[in-house]
């Protein structure tokens, strides 16, 4: 059969986490200096190489990592597609297995030495260009990955079974990357980790996120800094200050706390109580008034009971979150819950509690939205969409939090640009501006 693949071209595919996404794009950047024509998410991926970056986390991402993995190994045994590698959390997991049962995939790589591949096609990585990156995002904002790895021990979790121990990186490094970043005319940044709370603390043996983001908050260019996964337990207090007094970090702080009840806060492994979780909002709120906090929370892990869901339901009128997610444990094999409690609460039953949780928060959604009306907002503009320039507040994290929809007859506005908008109008999780 015929090659039909397109010589001197790279596809990559990325699943999962902003993470992975970091990753994708400082490989992207390493065939861009060798020359190669690299495309993202392509809609017809048909390159001389393929890469697809996988996520590992939970069942229904393994379950589109592996479908997405054998799609292409149908393209590679029909010629439509050149060499097909795998890199990324679900090979680092699984890297014997997936060798075995998926030949057509000329390699699999783990999340740690997918820079390999370059190897594997008789190249050589490029040291000089470690801090750069190839944007998948708009030019404007990027995703800066902090550290790598998680040293906590949640029952539930797979994370450290793939990353391993919490790796900070140092504060100049990414001070480096983010000035390298503003000089192409990145304005916006997004902190990610699995863990934002310990940075510092084995690098440096104190906690240091409230110093780094101070520092990256000086870099002349930088207009947002938003915080992304921080972890309750040992929270860095200091970092509030830091937001109240920064104009350009965001008010703005994702923290999962998974749930409420005592008996589910042991039972999961989160070394907090309810008490201290009440304390550490309020004490958040007080000192960063304008705060938005977005959450996570876990349902139907072993051991919930109808009084731990009624404990959570409560926690959520209360506490209000301004952006919450709810979602149904999944049993993940090698973690502490695997190993040790029996998963026998229904699927049916665990989707009915995120059902009743989402259904309660987009009640406080709509609530929060409708009181934005009136308000006049500072909005950066993502991109134009049907009638619409699609913007967000520093409120808003790009694709998973609400959007501010400001007609294209109101003027020409410009994508990568602020605007301060009115906010005219509001459904439970959009914003209409003028």
């Amino acid at each position: 059969m015929k090659n039909s693949t397109i010589k001197g071209t790279v596809d990559v595919v990325t699943l999962g986490c902003s993470k992975n996404l970091v990753d994708s794009e400082q490989l992207m950047r390493q065939f861009d200096a060798l020359g190669y024509k690299v495309r993202h998410d392509a809609v017809n991926p048909d390159g001389e190489i393929v890469i697809i970056n996988t996520c590992g986390f939970i069942g229904d991402a393994k379950e589109e990592s592996v479908n997405t993995i054998l799609q292409f190994a149908d393209l590679r045994k029909q010629n439509k597609i050149g060499k097909l590698f795998v890199m990324g959390c679900l090979s680092e997991r699984y890297l014997k297995e997936l060798s075995l049962e998926i030949p057509e995939v000329d390699k699999f790589y783990g999340k740690f030495n997918y820079t390999d591949i370059l190897k594997e096609i008789g190249q050589e990585y490029r040291a000089d260009l470690r801090l750069e990156r190839t944007l998948t995002t708009p030019n404007h904002y990027a995703y800066i990955k902090i550290s790598e790895g998680c040293n906590r021990t949640c029952s539930y979790c797979a994370i450290p079974i793939i990353t391993g121990r919490h790796r900070s990186r140092s504060i100049e490094d990414i001070e480096n990357e983010v000035k390298g970043l503003v000089a192409n005319g990145v304005k916006e940044f997004q902190l990610i980790a699995q863990d934002l709370s310990y940075y510092g603390q084995d690098r440096y043996k104190t906690l240091k996120l409230a110093e780094l983001t101070e520092r990256l908050s000086d870099i002349q260019g930088v207009e947002w800094i938003r915080l992304h996964y921080a972890y309750p337990a040992q929270f860095p207090y200091d970092l509030l200050k830091v937001m109240r007094e920064r104009d350009n970090v965001c008010n703005y702080l994702d923290i999962a706390l998974q749930h409420i009840s005592d008996n589910m806060l042991k039972i999961m492994r989160r070394n907090i109580t309810k008490v201290q979780t009440y304390d550490l909002i309020e004490r958040i709120r007080i000192e960063v008034p304008d705060i938005h906090l977005r959450t996570t929370l876990l349902l139907g892990h072993p051991g919930e009971t109808e009084a731990d869901v009624e404990e959570l339901k409560e926690f959520v009128q209360k506490a209000r979150f301004e952006r919450l997610g709810a979602f149904a444990f999944s049993n993940e094999e090698g973690t502490f819950a695997y190993k040790t409690y029996n998963d026998n609460i229904q699927n049916e039953i665990k989707q009915q509690r995120v059902d009743e949780i989402m259904s309660i928060q987009q009640g406080i959604s709509a609530e929060i939205n409708q009181n934005k009306i009136g308000k006049t907002l500072k909005v950066i503009i993502d991109r134009v969409e049907d009638e619409y320039f699609v913007g967000r507040t520093e409120y808003d994290s790009p694709e998973v939090d609400p959007e501010v929809l400001i007609p294209v007859s109101n003027k020409s506005l410009k994508i990568g640009e602020f605007y301060n908008t009115r906010i005219v109008d509001a459904t439970d999780f959009d914003l209409y501006g003028v």
